[in-house]
Order: structure tokens, then sequence, then C-alpha cells
């Protein structure tokens, strides 16, 4: 991991433990619970930090995570999670599936995308993007990591990860269910009148599918660039173009405010990347203004980036030699015979199917070995490298 030092997102004053399962600002400062070694530092839960205390300083960490398990970002329009399903999840979480904690935290159509992320094709844009640019950075840290998709794929390539996210059952997600114990994993919001890390300068800065949702992009942006410091680069993928209409809520942004924000920056429709995926090529970046037309820009900047992108033929977008595959979880078996993609529901459908990068039908098998041979179906993601417990 890497050990961010933390400080008060309120005040900006160095925190320290003054428990095993707390951080508090100087000897009679606030206090900020630790829950399974993760910090909850998020600013505006002032009821719900004193009440997860509570319970931590009376020895009841179950029901402090109950609590924090419950909570959501400003964006979420869903029912509130069952607080009886929650307390059945952390007793069982050790015999519970990816998929199944995803339900039981009542995310809906956020489960859908997080547990078929590994095929969709923002993600694969993604990882294009990181691979165009790989310059092998000792260390990374992602904000709005999710449930840490990207923290495993550059972890298993041993970059040393740290991950923060507004939502903390993501990031418990992210511990137990995907990206390990090792990630450094922080709660906080990007929006918070202090970052909560103290801004030592990693290799590498990145933030996918989210720059779109962030209020104050300059500020939160100028944070990103200092976490990156002198010798760093920063890579954003898919962030929404407000010139087209899409299927997430957030602050979208024109060509030329990414233009504006991103000086320095290459760069590429987010649709591009994904192509020259599947097409074993490098990515062509565009000038802003050119791309008006496109749904989502990804950008990488900064002084350590790699000028000039590469072909995408190894590395991160690819499973390593001899990793276990398995199909594409989106097929179901078809009577017809083989396997034919079931979309979890027809907003996925619709956002994915006519960027799909996976056959609509496949004959199996149902697992298989990344081999020279096998790489192919790989790339277009009809077999995936999934979490054990998926």
């Amino acid at each position: 991991m890497i050990p961010f030092g933390l400080l008060s997102p309120v005040t900006g004053e160095a925190l320290h433990h003054d428990t095993p399962h707390s951080l508090r600002e100087g000897k009679r400062g606030p206090r900020w619970p630790v829950v399974d070694g993760i910090p909850y530092l998020r600013v505006g839960r002032d009821d719900l930090v004193r009440d997860v205390l509570g319970h931590l300083d009376k020895g009841a960490p179950g029901h402090a995570l109950e609590l924090l398990l419950a909570d959501q970002d400003d964006w979420w329009t869903g029912p509130p999670a069952d607080p009886a399903t929650l307390r059945e999840l952390v007793r069982e979480m050790k015999y519970v599936s990816l998929r199944e904690a995803c339900a039981r935290l009542g995310w809906g159509r956020v489960g859908d995308y997080f547990v078929n992320r590994w095929s969709d094709p923002t993600y694969l844009a993604g990882l294009a993007l990181l691979e165009a640019h790989w310059n092998k950075p000792a260390c990374a840290f992602e904000l709005a990591c999710g449930i840490g998709h990207y923290l495993r794929e550059l972890q298993a390539r041993g970059v040393r990860v740290s991950g923060s996210d507004v939502v903390f059952a993501k990031l418990w997600v992210a511990r137990h269910w995907v990206a390990g114990q090792r990630p450094q994993l922080v709660c906080f919001d990007a929006a918070s009148p202090h970052w909560p890390i103290n801004q030592a300068p990693v290799d590498l800065v990145m933030c996918h599918d989210a720059f779109y949702f962030l209020p104050e992009k300059a500020r939160i942006l100028d944070c990103l660039r200092k976490t990156a410091g002198e010798e760093g680069w920063l890579a954003l993928s898919h962030v929404h173009n407000s010139a087209r209409p899409g299927f997430s809520s957030g602050h979208a942004v024109s060509s030329a405010e990414i233009e504006e924000l991103f000086p320095d920056g290459l760069v590429y429709d987010d649709d591009e990347l994904t192509r020259a995926l599947v097409e074993a090529r490098a990515p062509v970046p565009a000038e802003p203004a050119t791309l008006d037309h496109v749904e989502a820009f990804s950008v990488v900047c900064g002084p350590g980036m790699r000028p000039a992108p590469r072909p995408l033929v190894d590395g991160l977008t690819l499973p390593r030699e001899g990793a276990p595959l398995r199909l594409n979880p989106l097929y179901r078996p078809d009577p017809a015979g083989g396997y034919a993609i079931a979309w979890p529901s027809e907003r996925y459908r619709d956002e994915y199917a006519a960027r799909a990068t996976y056959p609509m039908h496949s004959e199996g098998p149902e697992t298989l070995e990344a081999t020279p041979d096998t790489i192919d179906r790989a790339r277009i993601r009809e077999f995936v490298d999934l979490p054990e417990r998926w």
C-alpha cells in the first residue's frame, strides 16, 4: 500500500490514532472512526460519525459497520438498505459471493454494473488509456475507486495502490471481495474543505468513470495534480460530454471545458480507446474541439506520462498467461445450443449493447486458461478474469 498520512477534512491538520479504531486531531480535537482498517473521513455526517464511534468505543464493531454500510452518496435515488439484511451480510460475509454482497447492500442497478464491470466498454476504455501510456509506475492512487476493479489489475502487476471513495460500503467490498487487504483505502468526499490525504507524490493518479460527478472540478483537479507531484501523471477516463444525453447523473463537461482543464493533456474519444483494444493497436488522440459528438472523453496529462500512445498488445488490458478465465457471466445457456447474452436490465442493454466487444453468442466452454491460443477471446471479453469469490 501507499502509506498516506491522513489529515482532517475540516481543518487540514494531521490526524493520529488515539485508539485502534479512531483517529483524532491533536489531543482534544474531533475524532473519526476507522472500521475494517478504512478511515471514515466524510464531512457532513456528524450524527453518523458520533453513532459509529459510540459503537466502536463500546466494543461493538459489527453495529458500527452496519451503520456505515447503509451510508450512500448524494446522487443515490434508490431505497435505503434494509438493516436486517445488512446485519446478516456482516455476520455471513465470509460465505457470501460478490454478487450476493452487492444484492444485500441494496445497490440495484449499481450492483449490476459493478458485478459485470469486467467486460463493460467504459471499463475497457480506462484500461486501454492506462496501457497506452504505461510507464511502469511503482505506486498509484485512484479517486472514486468504487469496489476496486482498477486497483486489482494494477496490484496484480506489482503496483502499490491506494484508493478512495465517498461511499464506505464500496471500499468495504473492495477490501473483502476484489482488491484484498493490501491497498490503503480511505472514505472521503473529494469536495471536502481539505483533502484528507497528505498528497505525498505518487507515480500515477487515476479517476475513472467518476470525474463528471464531481463539483468544483478545477479545485479537485488541482488536488489530483498535487498528488501526482512534479513527476507523476494523471489518467481520467469516461468523462461525460455535456453535449450528449447520457444515462448517469452528474456534472458533465464540454469539449471546450476539457481543453481548458487539461491544456497539457492528450484527449481521446472514449470509444476510440475500446476500439483500439479490440483491434490491438495504439489509440489515436484528438483535438478536443473535434470531439463535440462523442459520449465521453478520456484524458492523460502530467510530466510523468508516456508522451505517445503505445499499441495495446499486452499489459493491463489482457489477463496474465496461465490465468484461469471464466465465460463472461452475461452469457446464459441458449436452448438452441451454446450460450447467449442475457442483459441484467434494459438500462444496461441500452447503455452497452451497441458498444459491446463480445459476441452475442458463444460456444463456450465455461472455463479456459489464458494462453496465446485463447487470448483473443479474452481480448474481446468473451472470457474474463474474475475475482475468486465473484
